[in-house]
């Protein structure tokens, strides 16, 4: 009781000190200013508060209105913790039964700039952790507040039927209880949350509170941090999960493995993100889930973000197909169509010269040693073709009332981008004109399902029809081995552009005729390493002709510098073979630092 007492005549003495009333806003030609409001002798009167002064006199506001909640609280008997939350918060035992949960998950590498930003100096930032659906966001804060004093820690669920000012009243009243960590989970799904995001920094942050803020909508996360919270934010994202992170989360050290399910976490191991998919399983496995991924996951990202900024005036040209319902829709669509374009330039290139791939040779010998005509051979090339057309064009298209334009897709692939789910590809040439660079997909798993998904339509080709179903398999698995092949090219290249230092650059080389699959220079020395990408673990000489080919050898110097290596990375052994290095990719994969 005396303790109380004591609390009672400390909290007067503070409020006391502080001013009286809330903050208001006018807008006086065309700039907000900020005004201290209150009531005196049944009056309302009003203070213009300086630019310099509004961060202070808004924490001084907040401060009281806290302090009056404890006073009221204590007066009446009560513990500090008495006056409701309005929003789902999570403190104390709460929060460390939800630890235990966590306890046998390894850390993603990201979790180092978490923990910098919890136990720096620096005030007046916030912390945003953003990525697709099922990429560890919310293991990600429930493992860091493990590390964390849990009465000085709060973890608030964010729902649909929040609103920021419910978040608001929570945020004061934890500040006036002495919290100093609050992680804010799916903060993205606050209808105001990109418009009103600088309140976390120029409020609370500002004066010590250390904010960590999580959602799954990236690109609300993106605009708020380059205007709402321009300066005032450290930024995570977790779309990008490198086969390093996948390997040594999961235990999973099999490249193929990455192919057909990598980008996201298999729930039940390491995803807390979404309950209610728990059933699911692994995001890939099939075409409907990846269906169902890119419509919950990324289309609606994009839809909620943009509907949610600015009362939707950043929608630019998609506003026509936003307004026709359409929009998550075409941004499926056009994640599909890329997809199936890579599918196309994998197979088409190769039946344009007769000839698919490596393994398509190997099959076409094997039909003339035993006398018979091999089954690539019979397709009808043209008709091929004119099925993946048709696969390609646009589902439901009669359905549809707005057509997608250039400028639909480009910005939606600029939103894409943003989202960290695509990454133009690095190419270079020397004696040809690129004409369409394409891109590169952070999650493979997704890029797999869909050309897997196109592969078996492919097989229902009037004339694959005509064989055995075992020689049909076949020709099936050898188009699916091209895939992985091309695929593997793709996570090696992405991975290592992510890891290189800024005096390194990697890129595809292109010539008239051949490739090297990568090229890592080095801008200062002026030095450069040539890299075959292969999906196989046998030696042969087949798969370094390019790297020994004196006129492309020449000109790769001329244009880029020394050449200091040539390496094959296969899922071989490491070895040697002439003046050529064998790498094992894996290990080449899981070696990669920044």
């Amino acid at each position: 009781m005396e303790n109380a007492e004591k609390r009672l005549t400390e909290i007067l003495d503070e409020i006391s000190k502080l001013p009286v009333g809330n903050i208001t806003h006018k807008t006086i030609r065309g700039k907000s200013r900020m005004y201290l409001q209150w009531r005196e002798d049944g009056k309302t009167r009003s203070r213009y508060i300086k630019a310099e002064e509004e961060a202070d006199i808004a924490a001084a506001v907040e401060r009281r209105k806290a302090l009056e909640i404890e006073y009221r609280n204590l007066k009446n008997g009560g513990s500090v913790e008495t006056e409701p939350f309005l929003t789902n918060v999570k403190t104390q035992n709460e929060l460390t039964a939800a630890c235990r949960s966590v306890e046998k998950f390894g850390q993603r590498e990201c979790m180092s700039v978490l923990k910098k930003y919890l136990h720096s100096d620096v005030s007046g930032k916030v912390c945003l952790i953003y990525g697709l659906r099922r990429t560890g966001k919310t293991t990600i804060l429930i493992q860091a507040i493990s590390e964390l004093p849990k009465d000085k820690t709060a973890y608030i669920k964010i729902m649909t039927t929040d609103s920021m000012a419910n978040l608001n009243h929570d945020l004061k009243l934890l500040s006036g209880l002495g919290y100093q960590y609050v992680f804010i989970d799916e903060v993205t799904l606050l209808k105001d949350f990109i418009d009103g995001a600088s309140l976390f920094s120029d409020v609370y942050a500002m004066f010590g509170m250390k904010i960590v803020l999580s959602g799954t909508d990236s690109l609300g996360f993106a605009i708020s941090a380059d205007e709402e919270l321009y300066d005032r934010a450290v930024t995570i994202h977790t779309t990008f999960i490198p086969f390093r992170e996948y390997a040594r989360l999961l235990g999973i050290h099999d490249i193929d493995e990455y192919i057909r399910y990598g980008g996201t976490f298999r729930v039940g191991e390491t995803d807390f993100d979404d309950p209610e998919l728990n059933d699911e399983g692994v995001s890939f496995r099939d075409d409907e889930s990846t269906r169902r991924y890119i419509d919950t996951a990324i289309a609606r990202n994009i839809q909620h973000s943009l509907a949610c900024y600015q009362s939707g005036g950043h929608f630019r040209n998609l506003i026509d197909l936003y307004e026709k319902k359409e929009l998550t829709n075409a941004v499926n669509r056009i994640i599909e169509d890329m997809n199936h374009r890579f599918l196309v330039s994998v197979i088409t290139r190769d039946f344009e010269s007769h000839d698919l791939g490596s393994s398509a040779q190997i099959q076409r010998k094997r039909a003339a040693l035993s006398g018979e005509t091999s089954i690539l051979d019979m397709i009808d090339t043209e008709a091929v073709t004119a099925r993946l057309m048709e696969i390609l064009e646009i589902k439901n298209k009669k359905d549809t009332t707005v057509e997608v334009t250039d400028a639909h897709i480009a910005e939606i692939q600029e939103y894409l981008s943003i989202l960290d789910l695509i990454v133009p590809a690095p190419v270079e040439s020397i004696g040809i004109e690129i004409r369409k660079k394409g891109y590169l997909f952070s999650q493979p798993g997704m890029r797999y399902c869909q050309a897997q998904a196109l592969v078996f339509s492919l097989m229902r080709d009037e004339v694959f029809k005509q064989y055995p179903a075992k020689e049909r398999k076949e020709i099936e698995n050898q188009i699916l081995e091209e895939v992985r092949g091309r695929m593997l090219e793709e996570i090696v290249l992405l991975e290592t552009v992510k890891m290189l230092p800024k005096n390194k650059r990697a890129f595809k080389l292109l010539f008239p005729i051949g490739e090297f699959d990568m090229v890592i220079q080095d801008t200062d020395s002026m030095t450069c390493e040539l890299y075959e990408i292969k999906h196989s673990d046998q030696i042969t000489k087949n798969q370094y002709r390019h790297l020994n080919d004196e006129d492309k050898l020449k000109q790769t110097e001329h244009e880029f510098g020394t050449i200091t290596k040539k390496t094959v990375l296969y899922r071989g052994e490491n070895q040697s073979s002439e003046d050529v290095f064998y790498r094992n990719v894996v290990e080449y994969l899981e070696e990669l630092k920044a």
